[in-house]
C-alpha cells in the first residue's frame, strides 16, 4: 500500500441573555412559581431576582459522504491534488491510472457525483503524475505534472473543459528551470508563476528548487533558485501574491534545518520575494517546538499568513501556523495523538473566520497499521476539532490536499480507501463534507 510524503516523491450558536424583569423587555410566558419555561433556562442572581435566556443550541454533527470512488478502469487512481470549481462543475487531477496505464488523468465531476476522464497522461511527450491543484485562467486549465514532458522533468500544461490538452513547457533539467514539480501554479495578470522542488544548485541530492514565471504561451523566466546559504531548498508549495509580493515556503533548509533519514536538512523557511526574484527569508522553521517542514502553500487571512508543517510541534506531528508579513511566526495549534490528526500535507482554507483542512495521518481509526488521517477545523486562536476521522470501511484515507468550499459544503480527495480495492489498497476517493 502507497504511503503518501508529497514533500519526497463545534460549530455552536448561543443566544444572549436577555434580563427580562424591569428592563421594558418583553416578559417570558407566565408560569408557575419556580417553574421554568420549556425554551428558557433560569439564571438566579445573588440579589434573589432571576432570569431567563435561551440554551446554547447544540451543534449538529458534521455530515459525510462519499462523492465518487475512483478505480473503475480506465479511470484515475488516487488523487493527491485539491479540486476546483468552474461553474458548479468540479474539475482535479488524479497521480495515476487513465487510458494509458499509471501516468494519471485530468477529470470533472459534479456535485452528484457524475465523474468523466478528460484527459489521460502518458502519450509520448506528455506529461505523468500530476499532483497539483488545477488553476482556471479565462477558462481554461492550467497545471503541472511531477514528472514527464520532453525531458523527463516535468510540465506545465494547459487543458480545457472539453479535455484538449497541450503541454506549455517541458522542464529540461536540474540547471535550466528545475525539475519535479510538486505544487500548483498562480495568475498574476495573466502571468504564471510556480515551483520547482528541485534543480539548479546542486549541493543537496538533485538539486535545490526554483521560483519561475511562465507565459501562457510558453516562455519561462527562472526568477530565483535556492540552495545557498539559509535560504532553504526543496519548495514542495506553491506560491501566493499579496499586495505584489510572493510568499512561499521551502520543505527544508533554513538556518535550523535537523538532518532526515534521506540527508535533507528538514526545517524550511517562509519567505517573500519581489516579481524579479528578490527573496527575503521571513522565518527559520526548527528552533524549540516550532514546526518543521511546511508542505502547502500559505492561505491569506486579513493581511496575516495561515500555513501548517509536516512535523514538529509539541508531538513532531505537525503544526497549524501563523506568520505576519514582518516575519513575526507563532504555533496555532500543534497536532497531538489519536485520535487527532498528525502531518498536515494539504494546506487551509479560510470558510467565515475558521480555518479548514485535513491531515494525512493520526485520527481515530487504522487501517492495515496505519491511521487514516482527519479533516479537521481550527480557530484563529488554536480551538481544534475533528470533523472526520478516515479509515472507517471504505470511506477514505490519506487525503493530502486542500479542501474546497462550495456554498458550505467542503469537498476534497482521498489517495486511498473507497470501494475499489487492487489487493488491500483502496484506489481513492471524492468526499464531501457539512461541518
Amino acid at each position: 500500500m502507497k504511503q503518501w510524503n508529497l514533500s519526497h516523491y463545534a460549530i455552536s450558536s448561543c443566544f444572549t441573555a436577555v434580563l427580562l424583569a424591569g428592563c421594558g423587555v418583553a416578559q417570558p410566558p407566565t408560569v408557575p412559581p419556580g417553574a421554568i419555561p420549556q425554551s428558557y433556562a433560569r439564571i438566579a442572581h445573588a440579589d434573589g431576582g432571576s432570569s431567563w435566556t435561551l440554551p446554547e443550541a447544540k451543534s449538529k454533527a458534521p455530515s459525510y459522504r462519499i462523492v465518487y470512488n475512483f478505480g473503475a478502469a480506465p479511470d484515475g487512481e488516487d488523487p493527491a491534488a485539491g479540486l476546483i470549481d468552474v461553474d458548479g462543475t468540479l474539475y482535479g487531477t488524479t497521480a495515476y491510472g487513465g487510458a494509458n496505464g499509471y501516468d494519471g488523468t485530468v477529470f470533472r465531476i459534479t456535485t452528484a457525483g457524475t465523474e468523466q476522464v478528460l484527459h489521460s497522461f502518458g502519450h509520448g511527450s506528455d506529461g505523468v503524475f500530476p499532483v497539483a491543484d488545477l488553476i482556471n485562467v479565462n477558462g481554461t486549465l492550467y497545471g503541472t505534472t511531477n514528472a514527464g514532458g520532453a525531458y523527463c522533468c516535468g510540465t506545465v500544461f494547459s487543458v480545457t473543459t472539453g479535455g484538449a490538452e497541450k503541454v506549455v513547457h517541458s522542464f529540461s533539467n536540474d540547471h535550466e528551470g528545475g525539475s519535479s514539480l510538486h505544487a500548483g501554479l498562480i495568475d498574476v495578470d495573466e502571468m504564471l508563476y510556480g515551483t520547482t522542488m528541485r534543480g539548479s544548485y546542486t549541493t543537496h541530492h538533485c538539486g535545490c528548487g526554483t521560483v519561475f514565471s511562465l507565459t501562457t504561451g510558453g516562455t519561462l523566466r527562472v526568477l530565483r533558485s535556492f540552495g545557498k546559504g539559509n535560504d532553504g531548498y526543496w519548495l514542495s508549495a506553491g506560491l501566493i501574491d499579496l499586495n505584489g509580493l510572493l510568499y512561499g515556503t521551502t520543505y527544508a533548509g533554513g538556518a535550523y534545518g535537523r538532518g532526515g533519514s534521506s540527508g535533507e536538512q528538514v526545517g524550511g523557511v517562509v519567505f517573500s520575494m519581489t516579481m524579479d526574484g528578490k527573496e527575503k527569508v521571513l522565518h527559520a522553521f526548527g528552533k524549540g517546538t516550532d514546526g518543521l517542514g511546511p508542505d502547502a502553500s500559505l492561505i491569506d487571512v486579513n493581511g496575516t499568513l495561515y500555513g501548517t508543517t509536516e512535523y514538529g510541534g509539541g508531538r513532531n506531528r505537525g503544526t497549524v501556523f501563523s506568520i505576519t508579513t514582518s516575519g513575526k511566526e507563532k504555533v496555532v495549534y500543534s497536532f497531538g495523538d489519536p485520535p487527532d490528526g498528525a502531518t498536515p500535507h494539504g494546506g487551509l482554507i479560510d470558510v467565515n473566520g475558521t480555518l479548514y483542512g485535513t491531515t494525512s495521518g493520526g485520527g481515530a481509526y487504522s487501517y492495515l497499521g496505519i491511521h487514516g488521517g482527519t479533516v479537521f477545523s481550527v480557530t484563529t486562536g488554536g480551538k481544534e476539532t475533528v470533523l472526520h476521522s478516515f479509515g472507517n470501511g471504505k470511506d477514505g484515507y490519506i487525503p493530502v490536499a486542500r479542501l474546497l468550499d462550495v456554498n458550505g459544503t467542503l469537498y476534497g480527495t482521498t489517495t486511498g480507501g473507497g470501494k475499489y480495492y487492487r489487493g488491500s489498497s483502496g484506489f481513492g476517493t471524492v468526499f464531501a463534507l457539512i461541518p
